[in-house]
């Protein structure tokens, strides 16, 4: 009967004006036989495979998960990258939706509208990304829409990131204490789920199969929880195509830093003599050597090949060498004649004469409230509650649940406070928005509903001078950017998109321990062609547990 462990999996697809349906049926639920690490622990699986199954859609199509939660906790899913257009009810976090409890199913429904390229799912509540349940999803283009490069012999899904041996519920215990929040680091890197190559303990490896001659298209996203990662393929080269929705300009790699919560396309063409090669991923900012756990190997297998693996490793920089960092983040630019998710050049929409409507300057840092670790945004740390706020803001704007606008956007309290913290976004304004890293590690930060334009880096604080170093002319799109540990990263976003939308850092437990805010792109438009109404099968909670939806105002 093992077949049927798949039936779930297979899209059942209708023809819908242009695009499909996809409808999934997942079970999520932990096991304690996947073995990533040393020891057994609970892996999150989704039906019964580690990383979960792929999401391979098109522009414009219409996906259904139906997510059954066997977990004996609240789960949510989350869709790193999509869009949720006019549609922050399907996004998946705890300021939007009700979590799916134990023994319970619950089924999203949300369409992939005007975008291409490659993302990533994983779980967004209670530290469960840092036990599995993420997958690759890829959205591509339709016909009629040229791709910038020739369509590959076949594509790859890579998931790289870093894993605890410790089951995650523990890693969550531990950030109740400084030890643990401040200090914990993983114990290895994992390539799509499978330790390394070589490894003693396992012959679980990962490995892709290539033909001489071809090249293959390879999406690479950063699945972790801390560690940024670098990433080579030994005596091949690279070329960056496409990063988050965005196809950029093409520039030709020896190996490629992913800050955790991104995603990349690179082009690989297998033109070496047939044999086996080491595919690398090491920590940056951390020590190591090349015999370490830190050292995550999968193998590129040609074709015919009876030679494993020999030599050194892919040539790769030093991991504490910034410059190397800053200087590729800079060099990934926007293609500005291709055409992307439409027809029309991606370059047809830039920043280079755009009024700013809004600016936030957000310092990222930790501090300890009432003896209790945190991680703070201008000395503010976010406190979840019960009640998403997206379904308060529905049901009675917001009264009672949220103070809208306490948040400070350009300043630090003096002291390290608790908050709900809720921001308004000007509807179809432009905002500008600073990350600032005041801590000694690296960072990266994420947008909900929307892809930034990646404008600046920079050392040390950021002053209203640093404009004049901004990259107005092609600066690439994304929904991730890396911030440097005593610098910052600055970013244009077009703030199209109403809804209830997260801003955080993808650093798991900065995340969870508080460095998150919400902003509130609000149109009073009523026109459910303005911002979708909740779904039919919108859960309550919270404080409207028990609320009679009769009572709730028109969309």
């Amino acid at each position: 009967m093992d077949y049927m462990r798949w039936l779930p999996v297979l899209a059942l697809l209708f023809v819908q004006a242009n695009a499909i349906d996809i409808f999934l049926q997942w079970n999520v639920s932990t096991d304690n036989n996947a073995r990533p690490s040393l020891i057994n622990q609970s892996v999150i699986t989704i039906n019964e495979m580690f990383p979960g199954p792929l999401i391979n859609a098109t522009t414009n199509d219409v996906v259904h998960v139906n997510i059954f939660n066997n977990l004996d906790e609240p789960f949510l899913m989350t869709w790193n990258g999509i869009q949720q257009r006019l549609n922050s009810w399907q996004d998946g976090v705890s300021g939007t939706n009700c979590p799916i409890q134990p023994g319970k199913n619950w089924t999203y429904v949300f369409q992939i509208k005007d975008q291409i390229g490659s993302f990533f799912y994983f779980p967004s509540i209670n530290f469960q990304k840092a036990g599995g349940g993420f997958g690759p999803i890829r959205v591509n283009n339709r016909d009629v829409i040229s791709v910038p490069f020739p369509k590959p012999e076949a594509e790859f899904d890579l998931l790289i990131g870093d894993w605890f041996y410790d089951n995650y519920r523990d890693v969550r215990s531990g950030m109740d204490y400084p030890l643990g929040a401040y200090q914990g680091i993983p114990d290895t890197i994992l390539m799509n789920g499978k330790r390394s190559y070589g490894d003693p303990v396992t012959k679980a490896y990962e490995a892709f199969n290539v033909t001489q001659g071809k090249t293959y298209r390879f999406r690479i996203s950063n699945v972790g929880s801390v560690w940024s990662v670098n990433f080579g393929i030994q005596n091949h080269r690279m070329v960056l195509v496409e990063t988050e929705g965005s196809y950029t300009n093409q520039i030709t790699l020896d190996s490629l830093d992913v800050h955790v919560g991104q995603s990349y396309s690179v082009l690989v063409t297998a033109d070496q003599n047939a044999a086996d090669y080491l595919m690398v991923a090491t920590p940056k900012m951390v020590s190591f050597t090349n015999e370490s756990s830190f050292v995550a190997k999968a193998v590129l297998h040609y074709a015919n090949s009876v030679t494993p693996p020999s030599g050194p490793l892919p040539s790769r920089p030093d991991p504490f060498d910034r410059d190397f960092s800053v200087n590729q983040a800079q060099s990934v630019r926007w293609n500005m004649t291709t055409g992307a998710a439409r027809p029309n050049p991606q370059g047809t929409f830039n920043v280079t004469n755009v009024f700013l409507n809004q600016t936030f300057i957000l310092h990222g840092s930790s501090a300890e409230i009432n003896g209790v670790p945190r991680y703070v945004v201008n000395n503010v740390s976010y406190l979840t509650i019960d009640t998403p706020l997206k379904l308060a803001d529905y049901l009675v704007n917001g009264s009672g649940i949220y103070q809208l606008d306490a948040f400070p956007v350009q300043s630090i309290n003096l002291e390290a406070v608790y908050g709900i913290s809720v921001v308004s976004g000007i509807h179809k304004g432009w905002i500008e928005i600073v990350f600032v890293n005041d801590l000694e590690v690296m960072d990266s930060w994420h947008f909900d509903g929307f892809g930034f334009f990646v404008v600046g880096f920079g050392a040390g604080q950021w002053t209203p001078e640093s404009r004049q170093t901004y990259n107005l002319i092609d600066p690439v799109v994304r929904s991730t950017v890396q911030v440097y540990p005593g610098g910052w990263s600055a970013v244009y976003a077009y703030l199209d998109n109403p809804g209830m939308w997260n801003l955080r850092s993808q650093h798991l437990k900065h995340w969870y321990l508080g460095q998150e805010l919400y902003v509130r792109v609000h149109n009073n438009d009523p026109n459910p062609a303005k911002e979708r109404p909740p779904p039919e099968n919108l859960l309550l909670c919270g404080k409207f547990e028990t609320f009679a939806p009769a009572s709730a105002p028109s969309p």
